[in-house]
């Protein structure tokens, strides 16, 4: 068993499979302006850069046009009426949380999504019993940046070097690292194409969700 106090997330790609439901509310936006529909696939990969990847993979925009911004706020609204419909726990990690529940090892929540979508997926699964939930509107700079890394250690009351963090992106990697922490990258999340997770620096690789388990526990 490693040997930690606290065990963060990372939340879409990482905790949730939250996939399916950007893919409905995106090709229903595509639908509604005369598109055609995405493959699963190429939604799945544009998830990680949240809203403004999902608008520039759907609608070939970027930010600076004068309609992206409208298209952004249209895309929320459809995910916000249906962010729980589809996502679920990724395979395994329902047990992970059982376990620190047993061993009364606390773990939470660091997520770049906004709290808006975060408490209301985590309310409508239900998923309880995270003991700290850190989203960008509770800090002045999100991840990269190591400052909700510190607010999670702060609301827990245990050492950076205590915990562990378990992202699908180097900027998780990069913010559990410049906080002090142990990390672990979710190779079962939402990988970018052409990006190599094996040089993200991270303590460990997990390629399986199912396999976080034998890693923390065994």
């Amino acid at each position: 068993m490693l040997d930690f106090k606290a065990l963060l997330f990372d939340l879409d790609g990482t905790l949730l499979d939250t996939a399916p439901d950007f893919v409905t509310a995106l090709n229903k936006q595509l639908g509604l302006h005369g598109r055609e529909p995405l493959p699963d696939s190429a939604v799945r990969t544009s998830v990680t850069n949240g809203s403004i990847g999902l608008i520039q993979t759907g609608f070939g925009l970027t930010p600076e046009h004068r309609d992206f911004e409208s298209l952004r706020e249209e895309f929320l609204e459809l995910y916000f009426a249906n962010l729980a419909d589809k996502t679920v726990l990724f395979d395994g990690l329902a047990q992970v949380l059982e376990q620190c529940s047993q061993q009364d090892i606390p773990w939470g929540i660091v997520t770049n999504k906004p709290s808006r979508y975060t408490d209301a997926v985590l309310q409508q699964l239900p998923l309880q019993g995270a003991a700290t939930v850190i989203c960008p509107d509770h800090v002045a700079q999100p991840k990269p940046h190591p400052e909700p890394m510190f607010l999670a250690c702060k609301e827990i009351d245990i050492a950076p070097a205590d915990c562990l963090y378990v992202g699908d992106h180097i900027r998780d990697i990069d913010a559990g690292r410049a906080a002090g922490m142990r990390t672990i990258a979710a190779a079962w999340g939402y990988i970018e194409a052409g990006q190599n997770i094996h040089q993200w620096n991270a303590d460990w690789v997990v390629e399986q969700s199912q396999q976080l388990h034998s890693l923390l526990f065994n």
